[in-house]
């Protein structure tokens, strides 16, 4: 018997209408809590900045809030922007969170600034590094979790040989190249970017240089998952992404707003249409549904993990998304023992 896909979670740490980053932050160790007990396998969180939205800019200090209140579940970032960083002081952070927490820290590291260009500046106060410095970047960053060799000068404290394990994130056929050329796991951002993911999957695979981290390719794929008792009610769940995420792309950011009955209805054809190909990797339903999409996005992609991210206005809402998903994919014999996925 094939083993089970591992499922992991990916937190955006959204700032609903009417709520506070503090509150946001709250809800993020409390999902973690609850995926940790459910079986997820990791729980990531990402790197925007200026984005009411969404509240863990400061990726780094919020991982070490989650993995502080968890046990077992690996705690990461998916990712850091390497671009807003240098190589030495992420290597130290990731380190610390390492040193403080064995074995369950992971380090997806992307090339996108994850914000807008007046914020990277102010993130960086210059913008003129070279843009194809990011694979030299990747590979400086790493060497700092070696055992440093004999008269290197700068090292990582914490951080030398602790071996963190890196991700090359991406959305495009780059990260596909790099992380197969460095023989280094990949995550594509399929949840939000699935233009590319089928070729960009073919090339990571094709070109895949077995290496000291990992001997054959790993391809973790993006997907949002919106779960309730009913096909209508996740549809209705699902209505406060699709309003985030056209509010994004029509430069009008903001908190996570309340879902709206028959949200796409009120759209014309070019919000219709950013929705269609920015969201198509989703799975939106009832138990059932949840369970023929998920087994067949994994069926149809081979992905070695699933990374799932939904953003839901309500937090018990989405605690129990997550709950339903693992119900039907995780832990189906318990469910099958309890008779019951109400």
């Amino acid at each position: 018997m094939k083993p089970m896909t591992p499922l992991s979670v990916l937190d955006l740490s959204p700032v609903a209408v009417g709520s506070d980053p503090a509150q946001s932050l709250r809800n993020s160790l409390d999902l973690a809590q609850h995926a940790e007990r459910l079986g997820y396998n990791r729980l990531w969180l990402a790197e925007h900045h200026n984005m009411r939205g969404i509240a863990s800019a400061a990726t780094a200090v919020v991982i070490a809030h989650v993995a502080a209140g968890t046990s077992k579940i690996r705690v990461g970032a998916g990712g850091i922007m390497l671009p807003n960083h240098s190589p030495l002081m992420v290597a130290e952070a990731f380190g610390t969170l390492a040193s403080l927490h064995p074995g369950r820290i992971d380090l997806g590291v992307g090339r996108a600034p994850g914000t807008d260009q007046i914020t990277a500046q102010a993130l960086r106060r210059n913008l003129d590094q070279d843009i194809n410095g990011f694979p030299q970047d990747v590979v400086e960053l790493m060497g700092y979790f070696r055992e440093p060799e004999p008269g290197q000068r700068v090292i990582a404290v914490p951080g030398a040989g602790l071996k963190v394990p890196v991700w090359i994130l991406g959305s495009s056929l780059f990260g596909a190249q790099l992380a197969a050329a460095l023989g280094l796991p990949y995550a594509f951002a399929s949840h939000f970017a699935p233009a590319e993911m089928e070729r960009a999957i073919e090339i990571y695979r094709a070109r895949f240089e077995p290496s000291e981290h990992l001997d054959r390719p790993y391809v973790m794929l993006g997907l949002n998952v919106f779960a309730a008792a009913t096909d209508a009610e996740a549809r209705l769940l699902q209505t406060s992404q699709q309003q985030a995420f056209v509010n994004l792309r029509t430069g009008k950011p903001g908190p996570l707003p309340a879902p709206v009955e028959n949200y796409e209805e009120t759209l014309d054809l070019h919000a219709k249409a950013i929705l269609r190909q920015a969201l198509s990797c989703s799975v939106v339903g009832s138990p059932e549904t949840i369970r023929t999409g998920v087994q067949d996005f994994i069926q149809r992609t081979g992905a070695d993990e699933v990374m799932v991210t939904g953003q839901i206005f309500d937090h018990a809402a989405r605690i129990r998304s997550y709950e339903i998903l693992a119900d039907v994919m995780i832990n189906p014999d318990a469910v099958l023992r309890s008779g019951s996925l109400s």
